[in-house]
């Protein structure tokens, strides 16, 4: 059975995109058909992953308002082993474009329907707020939304607007929507800081941290640049480490057996 999980915090700069990109290129290296569909008009999933955003003829705003069906646009990229449903800036528009549409929220959840089972797992790059793309992103969370959390102070503030925006949308929208998990970022263990927030979360999400801590990495900010998940970029690093930790923990809870050449 295929898993989607949707990323998302409306708070910027939490890890979200990168969360999504390697987490997504370690579930693919341990056997899994992976699709990361980049729902932000900023694209940085897209450019991440070493596409030209502004080179992307179609993609999410085609699929989204539905120009165009999801399956001829979704680009594979065997050396990552992730597949990518890619954005451009022309995603914007479709902040205007929805607001007349009937069932507007739920244009996502629809459009991905015939993508779903050539996947094992579908993760879903929201915006860093809370738009009509961001609700479209979490009506599509059909098995859960993940929540990348920044092991910093502000990110506490943060949370707080985050769960009422969650819980807005399952009073309206989606009662079953539920939290799959949430993962501590930028983690810096030589600071009294990132182990107060660490205790902080765990308090507002009691058994659904995972155990999985993503460390601050240089090679974690400098991978993007050069088209790569950290997986392909520095498997050595720290953070490569922690990203196939989380991989592996998510799939063992999923029920999911890394093919064993891969473990």
């Amino acid at each position: 059975m295929t898993k989607i999980y949707t990323l998302v915090n409306q708070k910027g700069g939490v890890g979200k995109t990168t969360t999504a990109i390697n987490l997504g290129a370690y579930l693919g290296q341990f056997g899994q058909r992976v699709l990361l569909i980049d729902l932000d008009a900023q694209a940085n999933a897209t450019s991440s992953l070493g596409i030209d955003k502004y080179g992307v003829k179609k993609g999410t705003y085609e699929v989204l308002i539905g120009q165009d069906s999801i399956l001829p646009n979704i680009l594979l990229n065997p050396k990552l082993k992730i597949s990518l449903l890619p954005s451009s800036p022309a995603l914007a528009g479709a902040e205007v474009e929805l607001i007349d549409m009937e069932k507007r929220e739920f244009k996502l959840r629809e459009a991905i329907k015939p993508a779903i089972d050539r996947y094992d797992y579908i993760l879903i790059d929201c915006p860093p707020s809370l738009s009509i793309l961001t609700v479209n992103g979490l009506m599509a969370a059909r098995d859960g939304v993940i929540i990348p959390v920044q092991c910093e102070y502000l990110a506490l503030e943060g949370i707080g607007q985050l769960t009422q925006t969650l819980n807005r949308i399952r009073s309206s929208l989606y009662p079953e929507m539920k939290i799959r998990g949430v993962i501590l970022t930028m983690f810096d263990g030589r600071t009294n800081l990132s182990s107060d927030v660490v205790k902080e979360v765990k308090k507002f999400f009691p058994n659904q941290v995972f155990t999985s801590v993503i460390p601050r990495s240089i090679r974690l900010a400098e991978a993007p640049s050069y088209g790569l998940p950290i997986a392909n970029y520095a498997p050595e690093a720290g953070s490569a480490k922690a990203y196939a930790a989380l991989a592996r923990e998510i799939m063992i809870q999923d029920g999911v057996k890394a093919n064993p050449d891969q473990e």
